[in-house]
């Protein structure tokens, strides 16, 4: 499944199932099936990491690890090591939380929050730090919380005894059923306390908004649409005691005025002079880098591409880099002084002796 020899090291073992992990992920990858494929390289990475797993899997096959739940499998591997500290969206506290369904257990979770960042090609080439503004809304710190004053604990609702539901029941007799009927507690309107004495400056809701700069870390060859995680920065938990969410940036690529991207690939359009199409000639052409000079070949055909080797974006995860495209269209003059015309009359004249077909041209 990882693609790797049976007698593999756990380097190797690693290695394999960190590139078809940043491969596959569905948050990554949005082709059929690509979450299914996913969810097998995880499992065999957490067979083939562990060496009692792995013994019974040599052993016995799939029989020999069926009986492991999915914190078994997954509960003593260090994530942040394998991906290089680096917190993209794997969904949630743990990169596979939100593909095997783990059963919570404690109060709800903050809800994450989402935000683009939109950086130019440079901040993609180098990898950096950025800067963004963000608003949301926090803990109260007057009542800690609670929403009451001076962070008093709220009483239970004497009408639903702090279960937050009214029920009602009857019985039919003759059938012998028992019908109860559950309703939101018309008093504390679900939450199952009272609050006598709202705090003044949440009014009551435990919560208040707070403005933050934040420093988020772009990744070299950062990839479009990727998603860096800042944990604890989302949405405050809905319950006491609860984790905050996380804040999720999805990272785009500014749109640049030089350069069209496409993933680690850059293109660019050049428009030269019809007697450089047939003549040949030498361009300054920008890149990343700087400008380089690029040498048009004579007889270049509108249309035509040229590539710069490795004048693209650093790929994300490894060292290489994409390539800079250049097009090459051809301008032909829609205006032409006399001289001008009486040359292109003295080059048709002398192309018509030697039967040359200038249709070709624009082929």
């Amino acid at each position: 499944m990882l693609g790797v020899a049976k007698d593999a090291d756990q380097k190797a073992i690693k290695d394999a199932f960190r590139s078809l992990a940043l491969k596959y992920h569905p948050d990554r990858n949005k082709e059929p099936g690509a979450e299914e494929r996913f969810k097998e390289i995880a499992e065999a990475y957490a067979i083939l990491s562990d060496p009692k797993k792995r013994s019974e899997y040599d052993a016995r096959g799939f029989a020999g690890v069926e009986g492991f739940s999915r914190e078994d499998l997954f509960g003593g591997i260090n994530f942040d090591d394998i991906f290089g500290g680096l917190n993209f969206d794997f969904g949630g506290g743990s990169p596979f939380e939100g593909f095997f369904h783990r059963r919570r257990t404690g109060p709800a979770r903050g809800a994450n929050i989402e935000v683009e960042l939109h950086i130019p090609l440079e901040r993609v080439a180098k990898g950096g730090e950025e800067k963004i503004r963000l608003n949301r809304p926090v803990a109260c710190s007057a009542c800690r919380g609670t929403g009451a004053e001076g962070g008093a604990a709220p009483k239970a609702c004497g009408t639903c005894q702090g279960t937050g539901r009214i029920t009602r029941s009857r019985r039919k007799e003759k059938e012998h059923l028992l019908i109860q009927q559950v309703s939101t507690c018309p008093a504390c309107h679900g939450r199952g306390s009272i609050i006598e004495h709202p705090c003044p400056k949440c009014h009551g809701s435990g919560e208040v908004e707070q403005e933050e700069d934040l420093t988020v870390k772009i990744p070299q060859g950062v990839e479009e649409g990727m998603a860096l995680r800042i944990p604890g920065k989302g949405m405050p938990s809905p319950e006491a005691g609860g984790v905050i969410g996380d804040l999720f940036v999805v990272v785009r690529s500014r749109p640049d005025p030089r350069f069209e991207r496409a993933g680690a690939d850059l293109l660019r359009q050049e428009t030269i002079a019809l007697t450089d199409a047939v003549l040949g000639a030498t361009l300054q052409v920008p890149t990343l880098d700087g400008s380089v000079s690029v040498t048009i070949p004579p007889g270049t055909q509108p249309g035509a591409v040229l590539r710069l080797k490795g004048k693209g974006l650093p790929e994300f995860g490894n060292r290489h880099h994409g390539e800079l495209y250049l097009r090459i269209e051809v301008h032909v003059p829609e205006k032409l002084s006399h001289e001008e015309r009486e040359l292109y009359e003295q080059l048709r004249a002398i192309g018509g002796k030697q039967g040359w077909d200038f249709k070709k041209l624009w082929k």
